[in-house]
């Protein structure tokens, strides 16, 4: 029964935890300031009785969910909460770890606290791995803007019809000499670290080709079917995957679409409704890449050569939602863009639209893998 039940508030930051028990009997009290080590925690634990009469919150943060998988080790029956949504009282002015930790028991006991979804290992290495990926593609587009401003600022410019950073383009730069001994070692530099940029993103590619080899067979068969959409290649549907976690735990379209931020922002009182710019409080990763995807909608309905080569390993369910998809989000394109809308606003409305077909894919995916592995 529930109010026989202890709760365990946990303020964890890198080197320390402070905990605080609600007791069934209403008292809530501190238990202190512990090393953020398992060994600590295993002794905690163990102090506070039968763990099947214990439960421990603790807020995302930094340290991410490793404090959850060792308490799930001991048997014990932990949820991490989402800091935006814990409840604060407008007068209280005084922040500190014991009174944090307090806060989180009470709160927790009464059920005012919201948890996340915790992914389990493999899903966070696959994330961690596209995550990384993101960071070098990041980092090589800032080494291509120093080469290329450094070039501009020196008077080069490339021959014409040579696009940027094609092959004929670093051939090109490769091939610039300046007389000044200065500026050619800092052309050699920017242009080292360019190519070498190329090759960490290609690495990382390859990295993540194998990786998802080792994935679960759901989590495979939703990074096929979604590739049936349009402007979804491979890494964008790893990059989506591995996002979502799983796709089932959103009860329906509208609940993606806001834990990626892509929902309108309201202040509405009384009569008065007022909508504002998209909320962008969900995962900005995810957002990125399906605004990116929404781009392609822009252009009329088709299947060209790579479209139709990835929709052949795709399931005839999925390639039938891409096809409606294309269909519904040009329309819904063209009526905003006939309507004078700003185009980032279309684009943004398309992406939002899109993240429903995703959820659409992706549970219909991970209910006939899981209808297989039943088989």
């Amino acid at each position: 029964m529930k109010e026989k039940l202890r709760f365990l508030g946990m303020d964890v930051h890198a080197e320390t935890i402070a905990a605080a028990i609600a007791e069934p009997d209403g008292e809530v009290r501190s238990l202190g300031t512990i090393p953020n080590r398992m060994e600590s925690v295993r002794k905690l634990i163990k102090k506070l009785g039968p763990v099947e009469k214990l439960r421990v919150c603790y807020e995302a943060g930094p340290t991410g969910y490793v404090l959850y998988w060792q308490l799930a080790e001991l048997g014990v029956q932990c949820e991490v909460i989402a800091p935006s949504l814990v409840p604060v009282k407008a007068g209280d002015r005084v922040k500190t770890d014991r009174r944090d930790a307090e806060k989180l028991a009470r709160s927790y006991r009464s059920g005012d606290l919201t948890a996340v979804w915790v992914p389990d290992e493999g899903s966070e290495a696959l994330r961690d791995l596209v995550r990384t990926r993101e960071a070098a593609k990041q980092d090589e587009l800032r080494a291509r803007h120093r080469l290329g401003k450094f070039l501009l600022r020196s008077g080069h410019r490339p021959p014409t019809g040579v696009r940027a950073w094609t092959h004929l383009h670093l051939i090109w730069v490769s091939q610039i000499r300046f007389t000044q001994p200065a500026q050619e070692s800092t052309r050699l530099d920017y242009l080292h670290e360019v190519e070498h940029m190329r090759e960490r993103v290609l690495r990382l590619e390859q990295a993540i080709v194998e990786a998802v080899k080792l994935a679960s067979p759901a989590l495979q068969e939703v990074i096929t079917d979604l590739q049936a959409l349009r402007g979804i290649a491979h890494i964008s549907a790893v990059t989506i995957a591995a996002e979502l976690g799983q796709v089932a735990r959103f009860a329906g379209a509208r609940e993606l679409m806001g834990y990626c931020g892509a929902v309108p922002s309201e202040n509405s009182s009384g009569k008065r409704s007022r909508r504002g710019s998209i909320t962008k409080t969900g995962n900005a990763h995810l957002r990125r890449i399906v605004i990116e995807a929404a781009w392609s909608y822009q252009r009329p309905p088709a299947i060209w050569a790579g479209l139709r080569k990835r929709q052949q390993s795709a399931s005839e369910a999925a390639n039938e939602i891409a096809w409606k998809a294309q269909h519904r989000l040009h329309k819904r394109y063209v009526r905003l863009a006939a309507a004078g809308k700003d185009k980032r606003k279309i684009v943004t409305a398309v992406g939002r639209e899109l993240l429903g077909f995703i959820w659409a894919i992706g549970t219909k995916a991970e209910a006939a893998a899981g209808q297989r592995i039943a088989a």
